[in-house]
């Protein structure tokens, strides 16, 4: 006797039936671009001769698969990739939007241009012991970071960058670098933690990790959900991984300590990814409670902007002084934040943005500035103008960048930020902004003065350097991205207003993930 036919079984319900357009597939390709090198940089890690080579060629592609991403989210909105073709929010969902691609791509061209500066910074010994297949697996982690759609996995690729950098950070087992490591794993270890803890309570409240259904699930969330406690848990996380005040002292112990092109990766984006993923969960999944938590944000990024820029004032070491002015850059975008206006937020992305590249590019120039006057403090440098003029003249426009002064990248979040915090009446924010600015322009002028413009101290001949074009190049791109910004600010102005815009009203990010409105 024949069996009996079985029925069919309707699985559009379930699964994803039809082939996701080509342009889709941008939204994963970074990861997978990252993850192949890195493995392909192992399979040939005898070879380390040609790890540059390869890693260089595997970041411009970065770029311009991140540019192409940014390209199709201005003009089409939300893209939304489910793995294993499973439905969210059961499937894990990549999601970029315009602050998730803005900010990978900003991280790859910093990514390139450190990666053009290791050519003549990592020696034989540091390729042999993995420098490469480090930073693929670090840009791994940060583009998973920006563009995927699942908190869980937020917490995946925050682990999987961690992972990469801590082999970054010891490369040449150094005892500073040791003693330096140990800080940063131990603090990092707590916000991990604090993290995870946060990750469980939400899913025992909302039953999801998606974050579009979250965003949903939150507005109609019952009155007696813990969600400002969930919030609060997630603020103090994120502000570990952001060196944000009261836990930022682990920044400046650490980051002076590893090889300067990796200094120049973790300031310009290790404490993004924490600032990223703060704007993310506390405008887009949980306003509410941020507005509940916004004076304590607030002043946390007051104290951490006046005291980052205090420690910039105060030290002789560049390496030092630049771990704080990274933390006063911190404070201004927790900042906005705390104001949580549209304008406000759209500040906070502009900084962030701006950050990435000029943080990268001051750690690259310390580094320079070292190997010309062949000290890394201030009292020992002098004569770096007359040695080199041409690369004293970016450090001076990379400077005027850090200040926020004209006609520099760093102007326009700082005003933006400014008028978003008087249009609320929190003068006293808006005059820690004013404070740490001129504070930072103090530092940044004294160390001009003191590296560039005096005489060398010793009394050794002050002759031309010979220029480097793996270090010249970086340096002299980032110089011209943060000049651009500075004169047409008018496209980045309107990219970040619209990802501010966007974050505040995520329905177009919903949608994307729950094509017709269909959430479980």
């Amino acid at each position: 006797m024949a069996a009996s036919a079985s029925p069919a079984v309707d699985l559009s319900a379930a699964l994803v039936l039809t082939p996701p357009p080509l342009g889709d597939w941008l939204v994963v390709l970074p990861v997978v671009l990252m993850i192949g090198t890195g493995a392909l940089l192992m399979m040939v890690r005898k070879s380390v001769r040609l790890h540059g080579a390869i890693a260089i060629a595997a970041l411009v592609m970065l770029v311009v698969l991140d540019a192409a991403l940014l390209w199709r989210v201005s003009l089409h909105g939300p893209v939304t990739m489910v793995m294993g073709r499973w439905l969210p929010p059961y499937g894990i969902a990549f999601t970029a939007d315009l602050f998730g691609a803005a900010m990978a791509l900003a991280a790859a061209i910093a990514a390139l241009a450190a990666g053009l500066f290791s050519l003549a910074d990592i020696d034989a010994a540091g390729r042999r012991y993995g420098f490469y297949p480090f930073l693929m697996l670090l840009m791994a982690g940060v583009s998973g970071a920006f563009l995927t759609g699942d908190i869980f996995n937020l917490y995946v690729w925050f682990e999987v960058l961690l992972i990469s950098s801590f082999g970054l950070l010891i490369l040449g087992s150094e005892p500073r670098q040791i003693e330096g490591a140990l800080k940063y794993a131990l603090l990092n270890l707590i916000a991990t933690t604090l993290f995870l803890i946060a990750v469980g309570i939400l899913y025992a409240i909302f039953g999801t990790l998606n974050m579009a259904d979250i965003a949903t699930k939150a507005r109609l969330a019952p009155p007696d959900a813990p969600l400002t406690t969930l919030t609060a848990l997630f603020v103090l996380a994120f502000a570990m991984k952001a060196a944000a005040f009261p836990v930022n002292f682990w920044l400046p112990a650490s980051y002076h300590t590893p090889r300067i092109v990796v200094s120049a990766l973790f300031g310009g984006l290790l404490t993004k990814v924490g600032i990223y993923a703060l704007i993310r969960v506390t405008i887009m999944l949980l306003p509410v409670e941020r507005e509940a938590l916004s004076f304590v944000i607030a002043v946390s990024a007051a104290l951490t902007m006046l005291l980052g820029a205090l420690g910039a004032l105060a030290q002789m070491d560049t390496r030092r002084l630049i771990g704080y002015v990274v933390i006063a850059g911190i404070g201004n975008m927790m900042a906005g934040v705390a104001v949580g206006t549209p304008a406000a937020v759209g500040g906070a992305v502009l900084y962030a943005l701006h950050s990435v590249i000029t943080m990268t590019a001051l750690y690259l120039m310390a580094g320079e500035a070292a190997r010309i006057g062949g000290s890394w403090s201030l009292a020992s440098l002098g004569g770096l103008y007359r040695r080199s003029p041409g690369f004293a003249a970016i450090s001076f426009l990379l400077m005027l960048a850090a200040a926020g002064l004209p006609p520099l990248s760093g102007l326009w979040p700082k005003v933006a930020l400014l008028k978003a915090a008087l249009d609320i009446g929190a003068w006293w924010l808006a005059a820690a902004i004013l404070v740490s600015a001129f504070l930072l322009t103090l530092a940044l002028a004294r160390v001009f003065l003191l590296a560039y413009w005096r005489p060398q101290p010793t009394p050794a001949v002050e002759q031309p350097c010979p220029t480097d074009w793996r270090i010249t190049l970086p340096l002299a791109g980032l110089a011209v991205v943060t000049l651009v910004f500075g004169v047409f600010p008018e496209p980045v102005l309107r990219l970040s207003q619209a990802a501010a815009d966007s974050l505040a009203d995520p329905q177009a990010y919903i949608n994307s993930v729950f094509p017709g409105g269909r959430v479980p």
